[in-house]
């Protein structure tokens, strides 16, 4: 069974295979759920909050895109205004008396903003690209926490390894002290051999200690990464890296640099957040430039006077009375327009402070994004060099483990026959097998370091 990892996985992945070495499946439990890279990988991207938090932020670019865009359109509000005045007022008679009055005034009024400086049009691209690095911070996101994901899930890998190799180093150490308890009863012994075997023994239970409690931590961070109950245990399934050889490319760093600054999403995104500070400013420049607008308004009054008497049709026309509501409203009709010219001569230099932040703020994602740009180069030039160096390594690894192979095999043809004590054959036999874990070890360095710059070209990483 294969296990797939795309190109969006994990830009630092230097370390996790190398602890990752082939395991067993033998583990003391029951009935557990076999996750696969690609499964933690999954259940991770669909719980963790961060990818969650990430996507609301996106969905907070894409609300502040549309805002910008309806900003463009007219604005229309509509509105009553009432009031009542009471007190002694003085009446056209020239004699002051208490009057009692309501009003209200309804009307409809619209604006619109014929020239701003472009600042509307530049806020738009600038949301519009904004909303695109909001997509790729997302995807960036993803990647860290699969980076995340990929680390604690070869660490539980190396850890099981490193578990049962300490058990298997405890057993010895427990029969090389039985053997000496045997020898030191006929007399081949003295009590110092057999407190050195004692003391193996013990620093052998450390061992098997610290590796457990090494397990079970990786088995907690990898089920927090995952946010499942951290008491979930599970088994984890390892790639078989015995199918594995070495790498028949030779990379040039430099060329492969200028092929990954065309794909790699940090620098694509960093190039975004560029772009959208070069918008800031003119979007600040805006507040420098007349501002010139066009609005009109329609609207009515009603005026009703308690001290005035009712409405009568009889009444002679030129005698003060409450006409009806309809007849106010129909015959005190307002009707304006106009338009409005905006000249900034002075406002405590807010505009100009503005376009100076703006500039600032360019300036600093400019070096952001070469600092992107160069630590992409460092990671680059470090993985061509570790693949040399993993190369080297594995092939000094294999040497050693052949000529310990080799050692262990007269050792052990010497121990049937008698001649070599079971101490020296305790000492050849754990020799044989760290090598052989430091073997393994170096082959899935090489592997890693190999798959890691496949990685950086796009390809997808399959182990």
């Amino acid at each position: 069974m294969k296990t797939v990892i795309s190109y969006n996985t994990f830009p630092k992945l230097l370390l996790a295979l190398t602890f990752g070495f082939v395991t067993t499946f033998a583990q003391e439990t029951v009935a557990q759920e076999v996750i696969t890279v690609q499964r933690a990988i999954e259940i991770t991207l669909q719980n963790n909050l961060q990818v969650t938090k990430s996507k609301l932020n996106e969905d907070l670019a894409e609300e502040n895109l549309k805002q910008a865009k309806l900003a463009r359109y007219p604005t229309l509000s509509a509105g009553i205004d009432q009031g009542m005045r009471w007190g002694r007022n003085n009446i056209s008679s020239g004699v002051y008396e208490n009057t009692q009055t309501y009003s209200m005034s309804p009307g409809v009024n619209f604006g619109v903003d014929l020239f701003a400086g472009f600042s509307k049009l530049n806020q738009i691209r600038q949301n519009k690209i904004l909303l695109d690095a909001g997509k790729l911070g997302t995807d960036k996101v993803k990647n860290d926490l699969i980076l995340q994901v990929v680390t604690s899930y070869m660490d539980i890998l190396y850890n099981k390894d490193r578990l049962k190799a300490a058990k298997e180093q405890l057993e010895v150490a427990r029969k090389q002290l039985t053997q000496q308890q045997e020898l030191l009863e006929v007399g081949n012994k003295t009590l110092a051999d057999l407190a050195e075997s004692k003391s193996q023994v013990a620093t052998a239970e450390l061992d098997v200690t610290t590796a457990d409690n090494a397990l079970n931590i990786s088995f907690i961070s990898l089920a927090q990464l995952m946010d499942i109950p951290s008491s979930t245990r599970f088994l984890v399934q390892a790639p078989d890296v015995a199918k594995y050889s070495r790498p028949t490319n030779v990379y040039d760093a430099e060329q492969l640099y200028k092929e990954v600054m065309a794909i790699f999403p940090d620098i694509k995104l960093a190039a975004l957040q560029t772009e959208a500070a070069k918008k800031g400013i003119d979007v600040a420049k805006g507040n420098l430039y007349p501002r010139l607008s066009f609005s009109g308004s329609y609207g009515s009054s009603y005026i009703y006077s308690y001290n005035l008497p009712s409405f009568d049709p009889n009444r002679a026309p030129n005698i003060p009375q409450n006409f009806p509501f309809k007849t106010q409203i129909e015959n005190n009709v307002g009707k304006g327009l106009g338009l409005t010219l905006s000249i900034p001569i002075f406002n405590g230099l807010q505009a100009k402070s503005s376009v100076k932040k703006a500039r600032i703020n360019l300036l600093q994602t400019q070096a952001d994004e070469q600092i992107t740009k160069n630590n992409l180069s460092k990671i680059i030039y470090q993985s061509v060099a570790d693949l040399k160096a993993a190369e080297s390594t594995y092939a000094s690894a294999t040497k050693a483990f052949e000529a310990q192979k080799e050692a262990f095999s007269v050792i052990e043809q010497r121990y049937n026959v008698g001649l070599v004590n079971s101490l020296d054959y305790s000492t050849s036999l754990t020799k044989k097998n760290t090598a052989e874990i430091d073997m393994i070890r170096a082959r899935y360095d090489l592997l890693f370091r190999a798959k890691v710059i496949d990685y950086y070209l796009g390809k997808p990483i399959v182990f």
